[in-house]
Order: C-alpha cells, then sequence, then structure tokens
C-alpha cells in the first residue's frame, strides 16, 4: 500500500509541472474566460505542491543548508524575471512594481513566514528552538540590505523624487550583489554549522532521519522539475493576475492589494516547505527558507532592475513611504528581540503574525 502511494505521488509530482508549463504557453499573453481561470487556478495550486514536493527531494539530497538555498534563490530568479517582464510592458504603475513587489516579499517572509513557523513549532513542540547566530546573520543582512535599497532612496538628493540617480543605483546593486555573496559563503561553506537544526538537548543536527537519502538521479529530476514547477506558478500567476486586479478594482481596493496577491503565491512553496519544516521541530530551516527568500528577493532584484533600468523607458521609484518605513523598522526591531534568545514562544510568532497583518489591512487601506 505505501509503495502504491509513493509511486502515486512520484507520477503526480511530475505531471502537474510538465501540465503547468503546457498550459502557460498555451495562455501566455492571452485574455482568459471564466472556466481557463479555473483551470489554471488549479493548476497552479499543484505546481506550488508539486515545487515544494521536489524542493524536499533535493534538501534532503544536499542537505541544510543548501537546501532551503535552492528554493529561495529558485523562486527569486524567477520572480525578477516576473519584475522586469512587467515592468518592460510599460505603465504607468511598472516605475513602483520592484518596490512593491520586494517590500511585499519582504513582509511575507520576515513577518507572515517566520511568524506561522515560530507559531507552529512552539505550540507543537512547546517551544521554538534555533541558532541565534544563523538566524541573527540572516535578520542583519536583510536589514542592511532593505535599508540601502529601500529606505535611502527616499532621502536623497540627486534626483527629486524617492529616486536613486545612477551611479547611487550602481552602488546600490553592486551592494546587494556583494552583501548576498558573503552571506552565502558565509551560510554553505565558513559558518554552515550556524545555518543547521538546532536540537533541543544541545548542539546541531547534522542530518535529517525521517527518511533515506535520495540518489543522485533521483535529486537531479526533482531539481529540473522544481524549476519547471515554479516557472509554471510565476507564469500561471501571472496570467490570472488581470482577473485578481479585475476583481480588486471591483471590489474598491487599493491597486497595491494584486502585488500583495500575487507575492503570496509566488511564495507559496516557500510557506509550506517552512512550515513542514517547523513540524519536524527543524525551526532553523524554516528561518533559513524565510529570511534567505528575503535576503534574496532584495540581492538579486535590485541588481536585475538596476540593469533593466538602462533600457527600459520610465522611472524607477526605490524609496518607500513613511507608513512603511515604520513597518520595516518595527520588523527589524521585533526580529532581533525574537532570534536573541535562539528560542520563541507561541507569543513571539504572534507578533510577527499581527505586523504582518497589520501590512496587509494598510495595503487594503493605506
Amino acid at each position: 500500500m505505501v509503495t502504491r502511494l509513493r509511486a502515486l505521488a512520484t507520477r503526480w509530482t511530475t505531471a502537474v509541472p510538465l501540465l503547468a508549463v503546457v498550459l502557460l504557453a498555451l495562455t501566455w499573453g492571452r485574455d482568459l474566460p471564466g472556466l481557463v481561470v479555473a483551470l489554471v487556478t488549479l493548476t497552479l495550486a499543484g505546481a506550488v505542491l508539486a515545487a515544494v514536493h521536489h524542493a524536499e527531494v533535493v534538501a534532503h539530497r544536499v542537505g541544510e543548508p543548501f537546501g532551503s538555498l535552492v528554493l529561495a534563490v529558485a523562486v527569486t530568479i524567477i520572480e525578477v524575471a516576473l519584475i522586469v517582464t512587467l515592468m518592460a510592458d510599460g505603465g504607468d504603475k511598472s516605475s513602483t512594481l520592484a518596490r512593491d513587489t520586494v517590500f511585499a516579499a519582504v513582509m511575507i517572509t520576515c513577518n507572515g513566514i517566520v511568524g506561522l513557523s515560530l507559531l507552529s513549532a512552539s505550540l507543537r513542540h512547546g517551544t521554538a528552538v534555533f541558532n541565534p547566530e544563523g538566524a541573527g546573520a540572516a535578520l542583519a543582512t536583510v536589514a542592511t540590505l532593505a535599508t540601502l535599497s529601500l529606505v535611502l532612496p527616499t532621502f536623497t538628493t540627486s534626483r527629486p523624487g524617492p529616486e536613486f540617480s545612477g551611479a547611487q543605483l550602481t552602488f546600490a546593486a553592486l551592494s546587494s550583489l556583494v552583501l548576498y555573496g558573503l552571506f552565502v559563503a558565509t551560510q554553505t561553506v565558513r559558518h554552515r554549522d550556524y545555518f543547521l537544526p538546532v536540537a533541543r538537548q544541545g548542539g546541531v543536527l547534522d542530518a535529517d532521519d525521517h527518511a533515506e537519502r535520495p540518489e543522485a538521479r533521483t535529486a537531479l529530476i526533482s531539481l529540473g522539475l522544481l524549476g519547471l514547477a515554479l516557472i509554471g506558478v510565476v507564469g500561471l500567476a501571472k496570467g490570472v493576475s488581470p482577473t485578481i486586479e479585475s476583481g480588486v478594482e471591483a471590489a474598491g481596493l487599493h491597486h497595491a492589494v494584486v502585488g500583495v496577491v500575487i507575492a503570496l503565491l509566488v511564495l507559496l512553496p516557500e510557506t509550506i516547505a517552512a512550515l513542514r519544516s517547523a513540524r519536524r521541530d527543524r525551526v532553523q530551516t524554516s528561518l533559513n527558507l524565510a529570511l534567505g527568500s528575503a535576503m534574496a528577493s532584495i540581492g538579486l532584484t535590485i541588481p536585475a532592475v538596476a540593469l533593466a533600468s538602462v533600457w527600459l523607458s520610465g522611472p524607477l521609484v526605490l524609496g518607500l513611504g513613511a507608513t512603511h518605513m515604520v513597518l520595516l523598522a518595527l520588523t527589524v526591531v521585533v526580529g532581533s528581540l525574537t532570534v536573541v534568545p535562539g528560542r520563541a514562544t507561541p507569543l513571539q510568532g504572534g507578533v510577527h503574525l499581527v505586523l504582518f497583518a497589520a501590512y496587509l489591512e494598510l495595503a487594503i487601506n493605506p
């Protein structure tokens, strides 16, 4: 019976990414009727679940923290491609697209995913245990990248409005790449043990013991299917975005809600993977996914849009408004107080979720 269930799981997780890519090719750039939107939405949900499955296979093969890094970077690279594609389409709202998407990713990961992971692990195991050195280093890098890329443009004077000059944008892009590269080197080479799951009795867990390590061939196949699933997730999310946008406008909501919904769809694979790790008492893996995704979103998006701005027309607005800067500052302060002890209760998880709820509320009612 178990063998049949595994075979069934293997078949659907192989078929759905391929179906998602085929459906994406058939629907790309077209106005979709209601039935097709429903089919796309179902395929999108299946692609998300398939992406989580293949990410876990790859993660179990390569071990932590490489596994969470694979998913975070893969999602972010495709997210960056989506942002640049939408910016190339033009329009009055494209000037703030990169800023809004990156900030939404930061709020979703640092408050939504972190809050859900801490709450789930602490309710299930009493307290959520993780490595403060690794989590603190990741949070410090996220805070620095966010401040340099999203806060400083509001206060610079070389150009009117919350924009960087050419030289300032180049500096921000290079700084983002350098900081992200340094973090990846720290996470995977020099201080890898800081980012491994922590045992409750002390020490780190260098390997998961919940299943046999998959073969290299299986992991490579899953890596390819992960890429297809993520392409399907992001591409199909873009396909249903006009329907989402029209629904948001019909409801009288602010246009920023569209970006939040798309960001939630794109980050859904990491959210599910982080929650699964938290339930297995691997909270450090959940934090690696959350903070690593926030870091990759800034560290890869800013250089990409800086390069794209060479041939894209129109301004590139990166500076946050006062309300969002307050939320970002509060997120950094609360996050710092959360990671310092190396353990968290449901209270810390609830605080992060309230901050995330505040972000959503202000997106709906700015």
